[in-house]
Parts: C-alpha cells; sequence; structure tokens
C-alpha cells in the first residue's frame, strides 16, 4: 500500500459530530491501512468541492447533518460522480440503517460510534477500494 496518507472526509455541520467521526475512527485504523488524515466539511458546498477534486479516499457523512443529510448527499454522489470513492454513513439510529442503503453507502455507523467497530469499518471498506497489485 502507498506510503501517502489516506484522506477522509468527515461531513457534519456540528463540530462534535466531526469530532466523535475523527477520535472513533483514529489516525490510523489498521496497521496495513498506514497514516490518514481528515478533511472537515460542515457544508454540502464543501463536501462536492472536494469530492469533485478527486483527493478523498473515503467519506464519512453525518446522516443527520442540517440543512442536508448525509444520506442524500451520498445518493446525490454516487449518481453523479464517475469514479465515487467509498462512502460511509453515520446514523444516530440503528433503524436507519435501510436508509442508508437506500442512499448506496459503502458502509454504516451509528452512533455513539465504538472506536473498534469505526476503525475496522474504515479499514475494510478503504481495503476494498484498493486496486490489485498487477505483477509482470
Amino acid at each position: 500500500m502507498s506510503t501517502q496518507p489516506l484522506t477522509i472526509l468527515v461531513f457534519s455541520h456540528r463540530p462534535e459530530v466531526r469530532e466523535s467521526i475523527v477520535t472513533a475512527v483514529g489516525r490510523r485504523p489498521a496497521a496495513d491501512i498506514g497514516r490518514v488524515t481528515f478533511v472537515e466539511a460542515d457544508g454540502v458546498a464543501d463536501v462536492l468541492y472536494h469530492m469533485d477534486e478527486g483527493d478523498i479516499d473515503l467519506a464519512i457523512l453525518d446522516g443527520e447533518a442540517q440543512p442536508t443529510g448525509g444520506m442524500g448527499v451520498c445518493r446525490q454522489l454516487k449518481n453523479e460522480l464517475d469514479d465515487c470513492p467509498p462512502i460511509v454513513i453515520a446514523v444516530r439510529r440503528k433503524d436507519d440503517r435501510w436508509l442508508a442503503t437506500w442512499s448506496q453507502a459503502d458502509a454504516v455507523l451509528v452512533h455513539p460510534l465504538d472506536p473498534l467497530t469505526a476503525a475496522e469499518t474504515v479499514a475494510d471498506v478503504l481495503r476494498s477500494r484498493q486496486l490489485p497489485v498487477v505483477k509482470g
């Protein structure tokens, strides 16, 4: 895997939610993933800008963000970007998992975030995004 840190976008209109996501995932979600850096966004315009730039390896969107929730943003990105990075949705209630599925999210986290589950989920999604090494 590359020695360049992977970049994770964290979106919520609430700074405390962004902080809880960053803290739960941590700077090194798994040994084979390496270090990650976080870019925080508090509005949809910031999310769209960073995703359009193509420098995001994974996005974690707050399903409860206001005025536009992360699930709607996720569905929009999945339908509009040709090579959309994986997206994880953070929801408040386990019952909202089906909505995250509707949004085409790659994975779902449920608040309160468990650091082990959050790091493992992010690492699994990042691993699935990596291209196989071609030998020859």
